[in-house]
């Protein structure tokens, strides 16, 4: 007797369904978006004031570290696009136009206070070329967080135009009680603030940023600037 050979046919049988495995995430209802929103702003905020006014070294390096952690966490729970946080590169010429106007400022400024009988620098020893470096790198940190953070939260909860005078104020605050850099924050970060809007991108305005931080540092006594200090490093100063 021939034995008959057996071959497998796949299509007499069934297919099987496999249930598809979603990685859930962290998402906020969109009912509760905006307590969420306000939530964000008053805890970073909080913790980057504890860090400018405590008064022991250790605990505002800690506090330090927390509002970092804080805003990271914060950011990384919303997961905004690189275009909203403004990390992508500048694709049009506004940012040859906030490279200028920060140019031409800190050249007008310089030259009023050698008008006015200033010294230029008004503290030969201060800032140095390191701190000058460490200064670019802290300019484009703060950009982040006023912009990236703070002024994309604002702009949600406010609108475009008044986040602009939101987060501008919020970021002044921040440097009482020195009346200089106050003053001056308040008018940069206006004019910060409204370049983000229009042209989306942190790198020329934390050009900016350090330019005119730079340029204050040496045209202003050292009596009035304390060292660019806030807080209560102003005070103690």
């Amino acid at each position: 007797m021939a034995v008959q050979s057996k071959t497998f046919d796949a299509s007499v049988v069934a297919p099987v369904s496999v249930p598809k495995v979603q990685v859930r995430v962290l998402e906020v209802p969109l009912a509760y978006r905006r307590y969420f929103i306000w939530f964000q702003l008053i805890v970073a905020y909080v913790f980057m004031e504890r860090t400018l006014w405590s008064s022991r070294l250790a605990f505002r390096n800690t506090w330090a570290f927390v509002a970092a952690a804080a805003i990271l966490v914060f950011v990384l729970v919303d997961r905004p696009s690189l275009r909203r946080m403004g990390l992508g590169l500048p694709t049009s010429l506004g940012a040859s136009l906030v490279l200028a106007v920060s140019f031409v400022t800190a050249a007008f400024l310089i030259f009023m206070v050698r008008w006015a009988g200033g010294q230029v620098p008004a503290n030969p020893t201060w800032p140095s070329l390191h701190l000058a470096w460490q200064y670019v790198a802290w300019a484009l940190i703060q950009e982040f967080m006023l912009q990236s953070f703070f002024f994309t939260r604002c702009e949600e909860l406010f609108g475009s135009s008044a986040a602009v005078w939101v987060a501008a104020t919020l970021f002044a605050a921040a440097h009482l009680p020195s009346p200089i850099l106050t003053t001056f924050t308040l008018a940069g970060g206006l004019f910060f603030c409204e370049m983000f809007r229009r042209y989306r991108s942190i790198y020329p305005i934390g050009i900016v940023h350090a330019v005119l931080g730079l340029t204050i540092a040496v045209t202003m006594p050292d009596s009035l600037l304390h060292n660019m200090r806030v807080g209560i490093g102003y005070l103690r100063y």
